[in-house]
């Protein structure tokens, strides 16, 4: 094959059977493949030559847009400057430099970063850290961790065992002993068609007072919530909510994590959720919009008084025995920094806070059509849950997605029969309309 000669085997595989897909009902997948094979700004293009606009930022991650030119170019020059460094006992410029600006991004003490390469990584990350740290200080008694129902936390084996998602626990086993779960926050009796955060079940944060008394808090580690859950299909938290547990937390010396991936680098309209709600974890994770998706990257975010309770002993000894190959990968961190030069250039942040009414007065338009039960906004993120249809569960969920890519040309997320949007930061006022009337017509389509 010459130069010249187009390579159409390199866009459409003549293979699919080898690649195991994650997430995916592979053999409904590969009778009817959605191959996407380039995308720019806020569109995606199909094998075929479609264009479809994207309605989930990739994959709630591709927040400043997709191949914008400042981060391409960032990731381009750092391969060949420096394609990789080891992170154990050695470093390089840009990994310091990345967590600086991230730790100056968040609120209160948290100004120490741990880098990972996921969501899933950070999370687990997390839970070793608030093991380790109550060990360090004498209370190694507090090993169990609680989560939350509906909760999603990674593909991991802690953050499986924290998260409350059914299908994603009950082929694994019994995970880990010693973890908890508090009741999910939704109830669409008292909080169908809610714009923000509902009014009703910020009282549900009491439920760790229960757990507290069953387990007793000298046996406890922490505490890891989601400021929205979004895998489950976007369910905000109630008005008082994070706050109450902050106390809860802090009358029992219990660590309080925020898990951000979604929510971080401003999908809620801030830096981080934990601004938004005006509350001060001990940690928080973060992964998919550091980078805007472009290369994988995640981490936590510690308290300076976590990080200072390691720092003892001799100096030579390394402190958190923990860590991976690619952790603050220089192409990751180049990504990284030239990602939050984006936010911060085109104040994506506060134009997604900006957008944020459009965006939930387009997602309350469809409130009455077919079998449309409730929709739930908060930042740009929107669930709308649909009436399971007669022969199964998330059949009509799946016709959604199918119908979407095929007749509609957009991309959005359906997780069992609820469809999640949550497009890129840089959508316009136009493009919300356009998502949503598309949407519409789905809705329609699949009734």
């Amino acid at each position: 094959m010459t130069l010249a000669e187009p390579r159409t085997h390199a866009i459409v595989p003549n293979d699919l059977e080898p690649y195991w897909m994650p997430f995916t009902a592979n053999r409904a997948f590969k009778k009817s493949p959605r191959l996407l094979v380039r995308a720019k700004d806020m569109h995606y293009y199909a094998a075929d030559g479609r264009k479809l606009i994207d309605g989930i930022a990739g994959m709630w991650c591709c927040n400043a847009g997709h191949a914008r030119d400042p981060i391409v170019a960032a990731i381009q020059e750092q391969a060949a400057e420096l394609d990789y460094a080891t992170a154990f006992q050695f470093a390089h410029p840009k990994a310091f430099e990345l967590a600086s600006r991230i730790a100056q991004l968040a609120p209160g003490d948290l100004d120490h970063v741990f880098f990972a390469n996921s969501g899933s990584e950070a999370v687990d990350t997390a839970l070793k850290i608030a093991l380790a740290y109550h060990n360090v200080r004498g209370e190694g008694s507090r090993v169990r961790l609680i989560g939350r129902e509906r909760a999603y936390h990674g593909a991991g084996f802690g953050g499986t065992a924290v998260g409350g998602i059914v299908p994603n626990r009950k082929m694994f086993g019994a995970l880990f002993a010693g973890v908890d779960h508090l009741p999910h926050t939704y109830n669409r009796e008292q909080q169908a068609f809610t714009k923000g955060e509902p009014e009703w079940g910020g009282h549900l944060a009491d439920e760790l007072e229960r757990l507290v008394g069953l387990h007793d808090a000298s046996t406890i580690a922490a505490v890891i919530v989601e400021p929205m859950a979004g895998s489950t299909g976007v369910l905000p938290a109630p008005k008082g909510y994070l706050q109450k547990l902050r106390a809860i937390c802090d009358k029992y010396g219990i660590l309080l994590i925020f898990d951000e991936v979604i929510t971080g680098f401003g999908r809620l309209g801030c830096a981080f959720g934990a601004e938004r709600y005006g509350v001060v974890p001990d940690m928080i994770t973060f992964a998919k919009g550091v980078t805007s998706g472009t290369v994988p990257m995640g981490g936590v975010i510690v308290r300076k008084h976590i990080y200072d309770a390691f720092m003892r002993g001799p100096e030579h000894v390394v402190e958190l025995f923990h860590g991976y190959t690619y952790s603050a990968h220089p192409l990751a961190c180049a990504a990284g920094l030239a990602t939050l030069g984006v936010y911060r250039e085109e104040k994506l942040f506060e134009r997604a806070a900006a957008l944020e009414p459009t965006f939930a007065d387009a997602a309350m338009s469809l409130k009455g059509l077919p079998n449309v039960l409730d929709v739930r906004t908060v930042g740009l993120a929107a669930g709308i849950d649909l009436a399971p249809s007669p022969d199964g569960i998330g059949k009509r969920g799946f016709a959604a997605m199918e119908q979407g890519f095929y007749k509609e040309d957009a991309i959005i997320r359906c997780s069992g029969d609820t469809i999640a949007l949550t497009p890129p930061l840089i959508v316009s006022a136009a493009e919300i309309e356009d998502i949503f009337a598309r949407v519409a017509r789905v809705i329609r389509a699949v009734a």
